[in-house]
């Protein structure tokens, strides 16, 4: 128990010096955003120091990750860490995020139906990107009906009474993001064309 204990802390510090790089942050920038001594931060990355919870839960709060990411957890079955798919009004819904609060993203697939289901238009609070993968979604938003298409994209505010369902005979899979209200993306764009 010991070696694979200490094999995994070991592969702890790597962990984190490539989440840090894929977030682009400099160890200063950690440091200030997570209250830890660049010093403290240099020795876990390299594996001088050993990882301990004072250290890894704001590390796993700076970069919007579960714990068990850190450490590199085994799969513990638990639902609650790994969402499995959910029945409901004759859709499956895929939670594709796992964080509390903010952005919660989903894919969404909608069985194929014989006759067009009534539609039940409904409102709530926040904001809604949606993203058509395969079929044809048919969308009621306020007074206009629309049918969107693969590849088609649409977002709104939930405020506004909506309805979805499947366009023709065949199933429909979406991908969407619910934020709460005033909720926006935030786009990073790196290219640039010469002039």
């Amino acid at each position: 128990m010991t070696e694979e204990f200490d094999a995994v802390l070991d592969a702890v510090g790597p962990r984190l010096r490539e989440l840090r790089r894929r977030s682009e942050m400099t160890l200063s920038e950690l440091s200030e955003g997570t209250g830890i001594s660049v010093s403290t931060l240099s020795r876990l990355e390299s594996g001088l120091r050993r990882p301990n919870l004072e250290l890894l839960l704001p590390l796993a709060k700076a970069y919007q990750v579960p714990l068990d990411e850190l450490v590199n957890a085994p799969p513990s079955g638990d639902p609650r860490v790994y969402p499995r798919p959910i029945e409901r009004w004759g859709m499956t819904v895929i939670p594709l995020t796992r964080k509390p609060g903010g952005l919660q993203a989903f894919k969404h697939i909608l069985p194929a139906r014989e006759a067009p289901a009534e539609p039940d238009l409904r409102s709530h609070e926040g904001y809604h990107w949606l993203y058509v993968l395969n079929g044809r979604l048919r969308l009621i938003l306020g007074d206009q009906d629309l049918v969107l298409k693969a590849g088609e994209v649409v977002e709104f505010d939930t405020h506004l009474p909506h309805w979805f369902g499947s366009a023709g005979p065949e199933p429909v899979e979406y991908l969407s993001i619910l934020g709460p209200q005033g909720e926006r993306f935030h786009v990073r764009a790196r290219y640039r064309p010469a002039r």
